[in-house]
């Protein structure tokens, strides 16, 4: 079965917020964190069926959605879930913030691992928390976590953890040791993990997402787990997603801080959901294949081409985290969008200096991207 990601589509005349951003200039937008791919055939399928039976009222989710999410978590994760676990969401971001209300009180305190996706940093600020960053460290050639500086910032006052694994956008697939590590340090300071696993099915390094929940009943006792077919099959408009709660003492407070705030998911997201679940797995192991390929471009490109540019990597995601220290550029993000490419700056996950490519797009667009980036260094240079 072959799958066309060669096809670039034109979104800059509908309603991408990717696309709008740059409407009616030359740049390549490579920010957001959304694919310039068409869904997968039996999405847009499920799709139209759902469109034609032509009612939309509230919905739930559809026969054989939790059964086929229990299945997919088991068969790709070793982990056997029960249904009565799963709290349907319309989306991950809600649930950070609904995380961090859930548990303590006003001035209670939130910590996550920096650099990181700017949600995170601004859910605590929403619930009248106090959000407190513990940089990541590098260990030869790769980020992982700094656990003596992680246990020596958490207080009386600390509640949450929210954790990146995948990390978005270091692009770590963080191994059982490294995980094990920090929900010890959790377990031992009574602080509930809230792990946002949305890139689990997006790893490119040959290795096995583990969710750090399956690391012991004690560990997924204090765990919130979060997935989403979104980031793999593309679908993040359609605003489906789901918490893996085991302990109902998590599960009810979760629940609550929800209330009047947070809507239910919607059809569309859900026949999306089910299909991609059910049908889209001949389409997530292609497009793994080319996210592998153009993963390897960018880094070779970054590594060997560009001066002053460097990255590690990419062990999971579609992201690229590309240090630009070198070139001593004070706003890396503006010098690349007046190249014509626009990236993500890094400041705003924490990690200025920095900047994050998408490479979820047709290898044609990405190859003009990168060409653009070493004109634009090259230039810079001489």
């Amino acid at each position: 079965m072959s799958f066309d990601f060669d096809t670039v589509p034109d979104r800059r005349s509908t309603d991408s917020l990717k696309w709008r951003r740059y409407h009616g200039r030359d740049i390549i937008p490579m920010w957001v964190a959304d694919m310039d791919f068409r869904a997968p055939a039996c999405v847009l399928e499920a799709l139209h069926a759902r469109v034609e039976h032509g009612v939309f009222g509230y919905a739930v989710p559809p026969e054989g959605l939790v059964e086929a999410v229990v299945e997919r978590v088991e068969r790709r994760y070793h982990w056997r879930i029960e249904p009565s676990w799963i709290v349907w969401l319309p989306g991950l971001v809600p649930a950070l913030n609904l995380a961090s209300r859930a548990f303590g009180d006003d001035g209670d305190e939130v910590l996550t691992f920096t650099p990181a996706y700017p949600p995170f940093l601004a859910a605590p600020g929403h619930v009248r928390r106090e959000m407190k960053v513990v940089p990541l460290r590098r260990e030869g050639t790769r980020w992982t976590f700094d656990l003596e500086r992680f246990e020596s910032e958490l207080s009386a006052r600390s509640r949450v953890l929210l954790l990146c694994n995948p990390h978005n956008p270091v692009g770590r697939r963080y191994e059982p040791d490294e995980l094990r590590g920090v929900a010890e340090i959790c377990l031992g300071r009574n602080v509930v993990i809230c792990s946002d696993e949305i890139h689990c099915d997006l790893v490119l390094d040959g290795g096995r997402h583990v969710p750090i929940a399956t690391l012991g009943e004690d560990i997924a006792a204090r765990t919130i787990t979060l997935m989403a077919p979104s980031k793999t099959f593309n679908i993040p408009g359609l605003n489906c997603a789901f918490a893996v709660i085991p302990n109902a003492d998590l599960r009810r407070p979760f629940q609550k801080a929800r209330e009047g705030i947070v809507p239910g998911t919607n059809a569309l997201g859900y026949a999306a959901c089910l299909a991609a679940y059910r049908d889209g797995e001949p389409w997530r192991t292609a497009l793994i294949e080319y996210l592998r390929r153009n993963s390897r471009l960018v880094y070779q490109t970054v590594n060997n081409e560009i001066p002053g540019l460097s990255m590690d990597e990419v062990q999971a995601t579609y992201l690229a985290w590309i240090d630009t220290t070198e070139l001593g550029l004070s706003e890396p993000a503006k010098f690349f969008e007046q190249a014509g490419v626009g990236l993500s700056d890094g400041a705003d996950f924490l990690g200025p200096g920095y900047v994050r490519l998408n490479f979820g797009c047709p290898e044609k667009t990405l190859r003009e991207g990168l060409d653009r980036m070493k004109r634009a260094v090259d230039k810079q240079m001489h």
